[in-house]
C-alpha cells in the first residue's frame, strides 16, 4: 500500500462523503481508521472503511454522475486493492 496515494485518497473521499453528506458518521470512521493505519500499519479496518464509502460513492455516482467523479471511484478501488 503506497501510504502517499493511500492519504491522498482518503482525504478526498472522506471531503466527498462530507460534502454530499453520505452516512455522517463514515467520514468520521474512515479518518480515524487512516489515523489508526498511520499509527499501527493495519489495514484492515480502513479498507472496511474504505468499502464501505466506495459502495456510497458508487451509489451516488449512479443516481448522479456529476456528483462523484469517475476518477476518485478507480482511485479508491485501486487503493484498496
Amino acid at each position: 500500500m503506497n501510504t502517499e496515494k493511500v492519504e491522498k485518497i482518503v482525504s478526498e473521499t472522506i471531503q466527498k462523503l462530507e460534502k454530499l453528506k453520505l452516512k455522517d458518521t463514515l467520514a468520521s470512521e474512515l479518518s480515524w481508521c487512516w489515523v489508526s493505519f498511520k499509527n499501527d500499519n493495519n489495514s484492515v479496518g480502513l479498507i472496511n472503511k474504505g468499502q464501505e464509502a466506495l459502495a456510497l460513492l458508487k451509489e451516488a455516482r449512479e443516481k448522479n454522475s456529476k456528483s462523484v467523479s469517475k476518477k476518485l471511484i478507480d482511485e479508491l478501488e485501486k487503493a484498496l486493492n
